[in-house]
């Protein structure tokens, strides 16, 4: 009986492109999913907390998020929703009712269930530290007219300096 035996100066070749698109399919995907979790953030300076928890949301809850500029302007995902030059807040208006209607609603009286269904999740607006209140005060009006009324806002703000080294 004869076997074969492997002829070790044999040479192989294997084809990699399938492993290289693999690949940059891989790198096209991560970086597509590193930029939608930042989509809602904007680059601005938020006013540093004496005490503050950190923001974790729970996944899947509708939570609008408004970011308000030194200048006032008002920016939803990358989108200028409201400019104190143009002084138009119906896209704000709008896009807060949008957000209200797809919001899980309860009772404004939760002790007794009566009255109107009014959102549960609350508002996030990041404001500058160098912004005016009445920017944010604008933002807190509509969110108290008919069709809206998200009651819950949150504020946002920075972490003190000497917080993030005791947690290093």
């Amino acid at each position: 009986m004869k076997l074969n035996k492997h002829d070790a100066q044999t040479e192989m070749d294997m084809n990699m492109t399938p492993m290289i698109d693999v690949v940059f399919l891989l790198i096209i995907f991560f970086m597509i999913i590193t930029d939608l979790t930042q989509q809602d953030l904007e680059e601005i300076k938020l006013p540093v907390a004496q005490t503050c928890v950190p923001d974790k949301p729970e996944k899947g809850v509708v939570r609008p998020i408004i970011n308000i500029d030194f200048k006032g302007k008002m920016v939803v995902k990358r989108d200028v929703m409201f400019d104190p030059e143009v002084n138009d807040l119906r896209p704000i208006e709008g896009y807060l009712a949008d957000q209200a209607g797809w919001m899980p609603k309860k009772p404004l009286n939760e002790e007794t269930g009566t009255g109107p269904l009014i959102p549960d999740n609350p508002l996030l607006i990041r404001a500058d530290k160098n912004t005016p209140f009445k920017f944010v005060q604008k933002v807190m009006e509509i969110c108290g007219k008919k069709g809206i009324q998200i009651w819950k806002i949150e504020l946002a703000a920075a972490e003190p300096e000497n917080r993030k080294e005791e947690e290093d």
